[in-house]
């Protein structure tokens, strides 16, 4: 088997309501879709991160991969990564980050060939009913959807998600660069979703030290299950440990530093920023052996959550909720996307592969929106458009 072309397709897919993180208003995701095509007429399906990755597969990763076997994983990344050592002193990370993109379509092709999910190439499941957290957010109100702009809303809202999806887990953003809001907005939900409920939050690195000591100090009574990049950097998290129980946890991966520092306690990320599933599973190997917990990335589209599935079925270790937007977005690349939990959790699909297909008509629209407006920006400040914001915001 050879491989004959691999396509790339840009897609927007907007949420219901744009949501405050602290870069600004987040409106969806802007992904690359890759199919990868071989001389068997077998194709396989890969999801980056950004556009702009599907950019650099286009023009560096489908001319190296033409022609090459696509079960040899091995000689697929030889042929497209330069060593990691060299290309994290030199900026030039983007390949590995385009080839993981890549690689799930090589996992999508080994899987429809031997004719078996992916989890079981794995070595088989340890659990099929995968946990996802709901999100919360304070949002603008945007044709009917969002309007959660106060604690009482917010509130509300997941306190809906739970009598309608049976949810009990629950991450979120307060960032209004209020920690006092935040404070009360977390006692609202405690105080109405009851001791039993997970309640996880994340800052997106908006606290500094100073302020950050003082807010996870009025924050542990309400039994915070994990709090994502409260401050900006390992060394201050670990410094932040020294004074608060809370576990933390950060999407850029860097073992070895969180191993000599004490903190983070957790790694939370996307598998093509890996470099692929090969490279996730090693990652993943190397946390449990350290006390490192791990879970999944949000604001993904149904391909890469696919492979989140899978491989949270097949790993131990994943047993913590993953991240999930699912329940904002209004559509997906995939037939009977986007996944969506019902009392916390999603099945792991049983056909081959990923087991997910290409849903034809969606993936004109979405293209179409991507070619008619451009990638969405995720660092809009409509109180200064044409400024970012500095960080820390309080």
């Amino acid at each position: 088997m050879k491989i004959t072309n691999i396509r790339v397709t840009h897609v927007n897919v907007p949420f219901d309501a744009p949501f405050w993180w602290t870069g600004g208003l987040y409106p969806g995701a802007s992904k690359s879709i890759v199919e990868v095509e071989t001389d068997e007429g077998v194709v396989g399906l890969g999801e980056a991160p950004w556009y702009h990755f599907g950019e650099v597969i286009k023009a560096e990763i489908a001319p190296a991969l033409i022609g090459a076997d696509p079960l040899d994983l091995a000689d697929c990344e030889a042929r497209c990564v330069p060593p990691w050592q060299i290309t994290a002193n030199t900026g030039e990370g983007a390949a590995s980050v385009a080839f993981g993109a890549v690689e799930l379509a090589l996992w999508d092709i080994k899987g429809k060939v031997f004719n078996l999910p992916l989890y079981k190439l794995l070595g088989g499941a340890v659990r099929k009913d995968i946990r996802f957290s709901e999100y919360f957010s304070f949002r603008p109100e945007h044709k009917g959807a969002g309007g959660e702009m106060c604690p009482e809303a917010i509130r509300d809202y997941c306190l809906r998600m739970r009598d309608e999806h049976g949810s009990s887990i629950f991450e979120g953003k307060l960032i209004q660069g209020d920690p006092e809001l935040e404070i009360r907005t977390v006692r609202m939900l405690r105080e109405a979703l009851g001791e039993k409920a997970q309640i996880k939050l994340d800052s997106n690195m908006q606290y500094s030290l100073t302020t950050a000591r003082w807010l996870l100090r009025e924050l542990e009574p309400f039994n915070i299950r994990n709090y994502e990049d409260p401050v900006a950097t390992f060394e201050e998290m670990a410094a932040l440990r020294q004074h608060s129980l809370i576990p933390f946890s950060t999407h850029v991966p860097d073992l070895k530093r969180a191993v000599a520092l004490g903190a983070p306690d957790n790694f939370v990320c996307n598998f093509a920023a890996l470099g692929g599933i090969s490279r996730s599973l090693k990652f993943i190997a190397a946390c449990e052996v350290m006390g490192k917990g791990f879970w999944c990335y949000s604001n993904d589209l149904g391909i890469m959550t696919a492979a989140y599935l899978h491989v949270s079925a097949a790993t131990p270790l994943i047993s913590e909720a993953s991240q999930s937007l699912f329940r904002w977005q209004i559509g997906d690349v995939i037939r009977g996307g986007p996944f969506r939990q019902i009392n916390d959790v999603v099945r792991v699909p049983e056909g081959p592969g990923l087991g997910v297909e290409l849903d034809p008509d969606a993936m004109r629209r979405w293209a179409v929106l991507f070619e008619d407006e451009g990638p969405m920006s995720h660092f809009f400040d409509p109180a200064r458009p044409t400024h970012h914001r500095t960080l820390p915001l309080h």
